[in-house]
């Protein structure tokens, strides 16, 4: 009961961690910081020219938002099967030596 109420807690702090800059910065524009990066850039040297160009160029922002929430759901797949894999691991190992 005690991990439950824990749980409980954590998920809503994560909630509330989430949703309360977009209550208090609502009029903020929330941008990525390769665009950041690129006005920096365009500041500091105006002349600088790109070494290369994009090899694939996406038809919207959502094709290039959905690729990258499935690259970071691959990802968490991955570690969470790694780490499942690890902990099914110790178990059993603890299981032989009791």
């Amino acid at each position: 009961m005690k991990i439950l109420k824990t749980n409980i807690i954590l998920i809503i702090l994560v909630i509330i961690i989430g949703v309360l800059p977009l209550i208090f910065l609502s009029g903020a524009e929330f941008s990525g910081a390769d665009g950041i990066a690129m006005d920096a850039i365009g500041e500091i040297a105006p002349n600088y020219k790109p070494w290369f160009n994009s090899v694939i160029e996406l038809p919207s922002g959502e094709v290039e938002s959905l690729l990258f929430a499935l690259q970071a759901a691959i990802g968490a797949g991955i570690v969470g099967f790694i780490l499942g894999q690890m902990i099914e691991r110790h178990k059993k190992t603890e299981n032989k030596n009791v």
